[in-house]
């Protein structure tokens, strides 16, 4: 822009006077435009900016002047604007300037210090034949740096000796300078601390060395005492710890007593915390078998490796310490050794060690040197020194460093981040073995299992097979109940295996190969089955067939398709003739794609929403919600040739209100069927966490009237389903598709023959290909119950009056068609769960 005022008084008069004498008011652009030229524009500005009251004033009037003799507003405004930016800008850089000056001046004075420091009078460049210094460097320069540098290291060593601690800061926010200074002297813990490549712009605000004190104090703080067992021994311990907590009269809040196992989202507490004044102490023994542990240190290490979650999340906590079990005498190279993964973990999250991890041997330190532990503990408890955090740099050459990009949730198995060696899902020698073979399990290799469950033992005598008979034509006497992965990847509350059993996102063990699963789990199946013969009341025919598997339910306890080698076994069982029923809880979508044709294909539907589906099953995966989804999808896709059935396990209070959602979810996936049960009450499982009582248990009416609005809303959608059989001993209702309504006849049956031909045939076919009619006795309102069985009432049970009881008409042709044709046997398990 250029700027219009005039800088010669002559020539202005002459103007002024010419404008007189012509009346002419207005002022040529171009006049001022000749005056005024770039360079003097530059120079006029440059003389603005040095010199500041002055050339305001000046500006100032200088723009009145130009106003007054008729010049435009706008160019005013800008002369004025121009000049204030120019203004701040100088002064800006100026104090800018100032402030380097006095570093300059110190390094220029310790510059010039030379030859013993008296100012360079006796620099050697300055004496006789140095023709004074020209054209000659010091050649003492050298020597007085390496002086100076042993000066200053002198200088830090007094500070050090002196007691001066390196700056003292508040851990628990996040690294910031603390306001109280404390004179007390501080107690040392060394401990492994989180690293990464130092490129990450996540460490720039890192302190390697650090005084760190609470937000409060120590008594103060809400404690919570985690704890983790498999024998009672680590529990009886951190009993231990909360009743010595509870004495202490100055602590403010009570303890919480936490199972580590029952703990729903692991990141509730250890990404993120309850409060600002938590406070953990976890009680943790180490088993040299796979155990809980296993998956809450894969936990921790995948918080570290996500670069979603702050690097530091436990930096929030007043601190944390962790008392070890373990047997010196038995693992002595594994002593307490998942204690201390654990304290290296929560360390590199950012956790900070309020005491020292305590070792304790079971056989020979017991509970004495746990009370010690204890005590000690406490006794820290009630002071607030502050306690000096220290980074240790060995765990930078750890190795656990990986450039190669892997997949989120692998990265806890990634080469060089493997915290964990391969082990035994289930040894022999471990206490889940005990536990398992206990409630009636044969364990086969290290992660598969068999078990006969109570309706195999009831068919054997003829009182009745379990729900799977009337609804889909299998009889309990003719099927092996079997998984080959003990472990899964849920917790869920209806669980009839109290959380015996392991649990895992993914497959983390050694692996058996399907024909040896195949093999002994058939020997163990009929080894269970030989025990029936002294039993009274075993038919002699249904004893004998027994021995002829003829269907095998993949369910029982676990995941079985987590097993890594699921197709292949299934192709086992096809080619002895044996039927597969796989059950899935609709987490592992890849999985599920990638599955090789079944006789039919379960996934458990156990709530509709996402907040009961977490609160009801407990995944272990955070996006488990979208996992279920997708596994929908697939049913309705990838795996639309098989025959599918949504399985519904009804809990009262937890699942049973949301019809609309049901409907939703059924409408996304297509199956053919949808199984709706009630859950069957195992006993109380409050030891693991299971909330449930016999008042969650819903009563069959409630079953029905539950099924009969959902198949009135999905009938108002459209989309062809309707209420077809039931087994009303079993709380079981079966809606199915109508296109297996035939002539207005019901078709859920299997024709297990028809199956085997087509599978040999190597030819496509839908699972109307080799359906069966569905008996007059299994339809809905006929109670399912088979004929030929005899109803068993336990001692003090009110038997069903008379008129209640089956038809004897297709009672007596049941009858004879049993004892003409061979059973074709049905899935164990009226009230599996799986």
């Amino acid at each position: 822009m250029t700027f219009f005022f005039p800088f010669s008084l002559q020539k202005f008069r002459a103007h002024r006077t010419r404008r007189h004498k012509s009346q002419d008011f207005v002022i040529s652009l171009h006049f001022f435009n000749r005056l005024i030229s770039e360079e003097f524009i530059r120079l006029a500005l440059s003389l603005m900016i040095r010199l500041n009251g002055a050339t305001a004033a000046g500006t100032f009037l200088l723009t009145m002047v130009y106003l007054w003799l008729g010049g435009r507003v706008t160019i005013a405004l800008a002369i004025i604007v121009s000049y204030a930016i120019l203004h701040k800008e100088y002064n800006v850089s100026n104090e800018q300037g100032q402030e380097k000056t006095p570093a300059k001046t110190e390094k220029k004075e310790k510059k010039h210090t030379c030859c013993g420091g008296k100012g360079g009078a006796n620099c050697c460049s300055s004496k006789a034949g140095g023709a004074g210094g020209s054209g000659h460097a010091c050649r003492c320069s050298s020597k007085n740096k390496a002086q100076e540098k042993k000066e200053e290291a002198k200088e830090e060593k007094k500070g050090l000796e002196a007691g001066s601690f390196p700056v003292a800061v508040d851990f628990t926010q996040a690294f910031k300078p603390q306001k109280k200074k404390s004179t007390k002297q501080p107690k040392v813990f060394s401990k492994p601390m989180p690293t990464k490549k130092k490129t990450a712009s996540r460490d720039d605000d890192f302190k390697k060395s650090a005084m760190t004190v609470s937000n409060g104090t120590l008594l103060n703080s809400q404690i919570y005492v985690f704890y983790c067992t498999l024998q009672g021994t680590a529990e009886r311990y951190a009993n231990r710890v909360m009743a010595q907590l509870c004495t202490m009269r100055d602590l403010k809040q009570r303890p919480t007593l936490i199972n580590l196992d029952e703990v729903t989202d692991l990141d509730d507490y250890f990404v993120s915390v309850p409060s600002e004044n938590s406070l953990y102490i976890l009680v943790l023994p180490s088993y040299d078998t796979d155990c809980p542990l296993d998956f809450f240190l894969q936990t921790l290490e995948e918080n570290f490796n996500d670069f979603r979650i702050d690097k530091y999340p436990l930096r929030k906590l007043v601190g944390y310490s962790i008392l070890g079990i373990g047997d010196t005498e038995t693992w002595p190279e594994k002593f307490c050794y998942q204690a201390k993964k654990t304290d290296h973990w929560i360390a590199r999250l950012g956790g900070r060690r309020i005491f020292p991890i305590g070792e304790v041997c079971v056989k020979t330190g017991g509970e004495p040197k746990v009370n010690e532990w204890i005590d000690l503990f406490c006794e820290t408890m009630k002071d607030d020194e502050p306690i000096l955090y220290e980074y240790d740099e060995s765990v930078e050459d750890d190795g656990t460093e990986n450039d190669e990009m892997v997949d989120l949730e692998d990265m806890g198995n990634a080469e060089g981040n493997n915290s964990t060696v391969i082990k035994q899902m289930v040894a022999k020698d471990s206490p889940t073995y005990k536990t398992l073979t206990k409630q009636g399990y044969s364990v086969v290799g290290s992660h598969s299992g068999v078990k006969i469950c109570r309706w195999t033992k009831s068919d054997l005598r003829g009182r009745g097979s379990c729900y799977k008979h009337s609804l889909f034509n299998i009889v309990s006497s003719r099927c092996m109940e079997l998984t080959p992965s003990l472990a899964c990847s849920s917790k869920c509350v209806f669980c009839w295996r109290h959380g015996s059993n392991p649990v895992s996102k993914n497959w983390r063990w050694e692996v058996d190969e399907p024909d040896y699963i195949l093999e002994n789990a058939l020997k163990s199946h009929y080894s269970k089955i030989k025990q029936m013969r002294g039993v009274p009341g075993v038919v002699a025919e249904r004893f004998a067939k027994a021995f002829q598997v003829r269907h095998c339910a993949l369910s029982l306890v676990g995941e079985p398709i987590m097993y890594p080698y699921i197709n292949r076994f299934i192709g086992l069982l096809h080619e002895k003739g044996i039927s597969s029923f796989l059950v899935c809880n609709a987490q592992h979508p890849e999985a599920l794609a990638n599955l090789c044709r079944v006789t039919q294909l379960y996934v458990s539907i156990d709530a509709s929403t996402k907040g009961e589906l977490k609160k009801i099953d407990r995944p272990l995966y955070k996006d488990f919600w979208e996992r279920m989804l997708q596994c929908l999808d697939i049913l309705n896709t990838t795996q639309s040739h098989q025959r599918t059935v949504f399985r519904l396990t009804l809990v009262k209070g937890f699942n049973m209100g949301e019809v609309m959602s049901y409907a939703d979810l059924v409408q996304r996936g297509k199956p053919c069927f949808i199984e709706v049960k009630g859950a069957t009450f195992a006993g109380s499982s409050d030891g693991n966490g299971n909330p449930l009582t016999m008042q969650n248990i819903p009563f069959y009416e409630e079953i029905k009237t539950f099924v009969k609005k959902f198949a009135a809303e999905l009938q108002r959608r459209g989309l062809g389903y309707d209420v077809s059989a039931e087994h009303a001993h079993s709380n079981c209702v079966l809606i199915a598709s109508t296109k297996f309504k035939m002539n207005d006849e019901w078709y859920t049956h299997i024709d297990f023959d028809k199956f085997f031909d087509l599978l040999a045939s190597g030819q496509d076919f839908t699972p109307l290909d080799y359906v069966a009619k569905t008996p007059e006795w299994a339809l809905f309102g006929n109670g399912g119950f088979a004929p030929g069985d005899t109803r068993f009432y336990r001692k003090g049970k009110k038997k069903i009056p008379e008129t209640e009881k089956l038809s004897s008409t297709y009672s007596a042709a049941f009858v004879n068609s049993t004892q003409q044709e061979p059973v074709r046997g049905e899935t164990a398990a009226s009230f599996e769960i799986a």
